[in-house]
């Protein structure tokens, strides 16, 4: 595996991490921070916010870039949505972004934890904002109707990759679901923002990446998300390579020249990182 750029390299403060880890241990939650190692971790740690994982931390799925756990997962906590609900409230959270495995072992996919969560955030948390981050939810409308009925600011469901490459590295998902699952929930509440994020250094080639951003402004996404790809283990999808901090400046201006509300566009970028600055960057546009 080729070594790691030193703009790829991060530092944190470990009894910032432990506080939060301590408060997600004690309210028998997860969060896609530990779960998806991800590089900004320490970070947003640090800053009191974290991206809840709801539903387990098991998933249904087996895509080739990620590191959550695969497996038979457990019911849905009853507990959960308050639990949810309790953390955001001691960390004083003022965006809460929630996400999940993919469950496709539930006939809704979720989706009514989903709701439950965000109503439970409201009831304890009066002034926050949130965010759903959902799975494809099998594209199934009515869903997708419960989490759009539960109305979060923010609707965000990850593409991932180039369309030429869906196949290899999701394979239980596809392009055209995860564009139409963004383009029915901005049809069916327009108030709601849309967003959207992709990993570059799989083997994506410069047009790909151009089509990849057309096809989904089409679906009338307002947030897009890219970072680079950071393969966990060797089992995992061949890391192809290490974009430079030039290139993703030079994705995001052409991001925001074909269209886009606001982009985050850096190596460390994920879907949730700094999401309430793109909340409020966003807003500040309508």
């Amino acid at each position: 595996m080729e070594k790691k750029p030193e703009w790829l390299k991060v530092r944190f403060n470990q009894d910032a991490v432990n506080e939060v880890a301590e408060l997600m241990r004690d309210l028998k939650l997860n969060t896609v921070c530990k779960e998806a190692n991800c590089p900004n971790l320490g970070e947003c740690y640090r800053q009191h916010t974290a991206t809840f994982m709801i539903l387990g931390s098991v998933c249904t799925r087996n895509c080739r870039f990620c590191n959550v756990t695969t497996g038979h997962p457990l019911p849905p906590d009853p507990d959960e949505p308050m639990n949810v609900a309790l953390a955001a409230k001691k960390l004083g959270l003022r965006h809460v972004v929630l996400t999940c495995s993919t469950r496709d072992d539930l006939p809704d996919g979720g989706a009514e934890q989903f709701a439950k969560t965000v109503r439970a955030i409201r009831e304890q948390c009066p002034g926050t904002t949130v965010e759903t981050l959902i799975s494809d939810l099998q594209g199934d409308t009515a869903a997708l109707d419960v989490v759009i009925a539960a109305h979060p600011e923010v609707l965000n469901h990850n593409v991932e990759t180039v369309k030429e490459l869906q196949k290899a590295v999701r394979s239980k998902a596809t392009y055209e679901r995860s564009l139409s699952v963004l383009r029915y929930c901005k049809q069916k509440d327009p108030t709601i923002l849309t967003k959207t994020g992709f990993m570059v250094g799989l083997g994506e080639t410069e047009e790909q990446i151009s089509v990849l951003m057309d096809d989904i402004l089409a679906t009338g996404c307002d947030i897009l998300t890219i970072g680079q790809y950071l393969q966990p283990t060797a089992k995992h999808y061949p890391l192809a390579r290490y974009a430079t901090p030039e290139d993703f400046a030079r994705y995001k201006q052409m991001a925001l020249a074909k269209g886009f509300r606001h982009v985050a566009s850096a190596p460390l970028a994920r879907s949730s990182y700094k999401a309430w600055e793109a909340l409020e960057e966003t807003h500040d546009l309508y």
